[in-house]
């Protein structure tokens, strides 16, 4: 009896024996006694952590103390809530981001994660969460609770993601109410490229040792997006985590960076990796079915309800959202119904993004390169090894070529699926070139190790398609002289204030100018400023306010100057303006110059400005308010270190909104050493000393020395504390 009774006891006690499982809140609280963060003398935080999870759940929320609004922003788009912020005119991005994966689709990609996988996604959660419970009077605008799964719609991290390459003008017309949104000229293209606009993309230089005063390998990390699009940050966990670089707003891995082994450069690439399929598509009893070889298939059906705010409401919106096996239909062309697929595999995506950050060399970065998920991007690479290698793309899908996929293809015959994905070997690939360097700038990878890249009739077209451009041909004249680099070396190259296209342009002008044979008083002295100008920028130069607002007008009237390349022949339409055009195109720019800065002689840093007097996400500019005079130039003209200024309808002045934003230059070794640069500073909030304290060092090409190991970054430490106790 009394072995009976103890037996009966055993399951009591091991109930009582297991541990209480934790509230939501009281899992927050456990998770940040066992992260550190540490604000170094210009704001970076260094999040430590016992296992990785730890560092995401602190890497969350030193991302939302410098910016929550970003973080927020960033996850209303990508997870189609985004007319619940910004009214009726942007329910056609949710319906799109819902085209390709629905919340349920999203929690179900999350369920079928690895573990380790869903403990970081629900880290991220968690960071946010707790940022959100320990801030009160941060308010979210649509998003209250951020769970697991919404890093399944964001998990990659370009500037330009795969989604928002599908115009939502196309999706308005297919899905909307108002018929006269049909598709345009532009065929089955993008919108077309406002050719004014600042170029977007990056660029990225690997240097082998042979060319460095150490014998180390180098990487420039140079992405030029929008400012503040990514904040600089240092994570580190007991379980190998120890990344250092630019994070995109609420995403948990490091996007372009480096640990101590390996670092890694993204640009953004022109490998063809979206098609659109013409689909047969016919009503059969009722029923939507398209045709697929000697097959009919049910065309899916999925109905959705979109939420949008109207004044202080929110109003709904019902859509039928159609797919077939090819994907979301996204369009019409003439009356057929067309798919767009791009790559959407999430799980494998953030798996991708997350391992690329822990590696310790080449041979484990391309195992890793061969998830094969990062779609819009090329890298750049380097390694303590000494290694440096680059990768064109990344997802590539397989096409059989006898069809011209640059265009919509017929959908219903089945060889013009996609036939799996090249493996990395089979795509193009540059591992230690004997010229020492590699670059790239958004170009042609047939130019990006010198006589050494590799050969455009080696590969099929649509794994290349890009032109060069005139950074290209500028970081191939400073890298082909290179030897003896220092990390202050590598910076100043990176800076160079070369202008190639100008060596184009202002040639044509001037002979212009002398086959009209007759002086022209108003003409004289600006052309002897151009004449004597050496195609560099600089604060002082007034030739480079002529020749900027030139090149501008160029282009608006006579086309890409791009096509002026002797690569690119062939690719488009050479612009050819007579001697009277072009003389013509130089008076409107002086009289434009007269009228909006009072005379055109005015040097560049009167008119180039950085400016930041907000945290908002919509930058306001104004010309009787601070400033800091740049003397950089756009990327349009080949200037590596790019700086993209306009004006506004309220200003005249020109002021920095994309191009150089976070820069590093990394070497390695047995200890990795590195500098970089932030436009503006850390934080968002223009009451932080962080807001703007790299703004004038911004302007000077003054970088900072990268506090990377614990003895560096204790010394430079200006506050640590544990999330949720900081000031405490």
């Amino acid at each position: 009896m009394k072995f009976r009774l103890l037996y009966l006891a055993l399951p009591l006690l091991v109930v009582a024996c297991q541990p209480k499982e934790l509230t939501e809140h009281e899992r927050w609280e456990s998770t940040a006694e066992k992260v550190e963060i540490i604000r170094d003398d210009f704001g970076v935080p260094h999040i430590y952590g016992e296992t990785d999870a730890d560092a995401v759940f602190g890497m969350l929320y030193a991302q939302c103390e410098d910016d929550f609004r970003r973080v927020e922003r960033n996850y209303v788009w990508a997870t189609g809530r985004l007319a619940e912020l910004e009214g009726e005119q942007a329910i056609y991005s949710d319906l799109r981001a819902n085209l390709y994966m629905t919340e349920a689709e999203a929690i179900a990609a999350y369920e079928a994660a690895p573990d380790w996988l869903k403990e970081l996604c629900i880290a991220f959660a968690d960071g946010v969460n707790y940022y959100l419970a320990t801030h009160p009077e941060v308010i979210p605008q649509v998003i209250t609770h951020y769970e697991p799964w919404m890093p399944m719609f964001f998990s990659e991290g370009s500037i330009g993601g795969d989604i928002e390459q599908i115009p939502t003008r196309r999706i308005a017309a297919f899905y909307g109410d108002d018929q006269s949104l049909a598709l345009n000229e532009f065929g089955s293209g993008l919108d077309p490229i406002d050719l004014t606009e600042e170029p977007k993309g990056s660029n990225g230089f690997a240097i082998s040792g042979e060319l460095t005063e150490s014998g180390n390998a180098m990487l420039l990390i140079n992405p030029h997006t929008s400012f503040y699009f990514r904040p600089e940050i240092h994570v580190v966990s007991e379980e190998g985590l120890n990344a250092y670089g630019a994070v995109t707003w609420g995403q948990f891995f490091v996007y372009q960076g480096f640990n101590e082994k390996t670092g890694w450069m993204h640009t953004s690439t022109g490998v063809d990796f979206i098609d659109e399929f013409v689909e047969d598509v016919s009503e059969t009893e009722g029923k939507l079915t398209y045709k697929y070889g000697e097959e009919t298939k049910n065309v899916s059906e999925l109905p959705i309800t979109l939420k949008y705010k109207e004044g202080n409401e929110l109003k709904e919106k019902s859509f039928t959202m159609y797919r077939t096996h090819h994907g979301p239909v996204t369009h019409k062309l003439d009356d057929q119904w067309v798919v767009t697929k791009i790559n959407w595999d999430p799980v494998n995506a953030l798996t991708q993004s997350f391992t690329r950050t822990k590696l310790n060399n080449h041979a484990e970065f391309k195992e890793m390169m061969n998830i094969r998920t990062n779609s819009s991007n090329n890298t750049v690479f380097a390694d303590a090894e000494g290694n440096i290698a680059y990768f064109h793309g990344n997802f590539i899908p397989k096409r059989n070529e006898e069809f011209d996929f640059s265009k919509p293809v017929d959908g219903s015959d089945p060889k013009t699926d996609w036939l799996g994905l090249h493996t990395v070997d089979e795509s193009i690939v540059i591992l230690n070139p004997a010229n020492g360097w590699i670059q790239n700038c958004n170009s042609t990878p047939f130019t990006a190790a010198a006589e050494y890249s590799p050969k455009k009739e080696d590969y099929p077209a649509y794994m290349a398609p890009e032109s060069e451009n005139y950074r290209g041909v500028h970081a191939v004249k400073v890298l082909s002289d290179a030897k003896d680099l220092t990390i202050d070396k590598l910076i100043e190259l990176a800076y160079d204030p070369y202008l190639p296209a100008f060596e184009k342009l202002i040639p044509m002008l001037l002979k212009a100018y002398d086959q009209k044979g007759i002086a022209d008083p108003e003409l004289t002295e600006p052309m002897k400023v151009l004449e004597d100008w050496d195609y560099r920028t600089s604060k002082e130069s007034v030739a480079m306010s002529l020749a900027h607002f030139f090149g501008m007008n160029f282009m608006r009237n006579h086309g890409n100057i791009n096509n002026l390349l002797e690569f690119n022949e062939g690719r488009g339409t050479v612009p050819s303006p007579n001697a009277t055009e072009l003389i013509a195109t130089f008076k409107t720019t002086l009289e434009q110059m007269n009228a909006d800065f009072g005379t055109w002689n005015t040097p560049w840093s009167e008119i180039n400005r950085f400016q930041r007097l907000t945290g908002d996400i919509d930058l306001k500019f104004d010309d009787n308010k601070p400033y800091v005079p740049v003397g950089l130039a756009s990327g349009t003209w080949g200037a590596l270190a790019a700086f993209g200024a306009r004006s506004t309808p309220e200003t005249k002045r020109l002021y920095g909104y994309r191009g150089n934003s976070f820069v590093a230059v990394v070497e390695f070794g047995e200890k990795v050493k590195a500098k970089s640069m932030l436009a503006g500073g850390q934080s968002s909030d223009p009451n932080s000393p962080h807001f703007d304290d790299q703004a004038q060092r911004y302007a000077d090409v003054e970088f900072k020395e990268v506090a990377f190991y614990r003895e560096d970054i204790e010394a430079r430490a200006e506050e640590t504390y544990q999330p949720g106790k900081r000031g405490l």
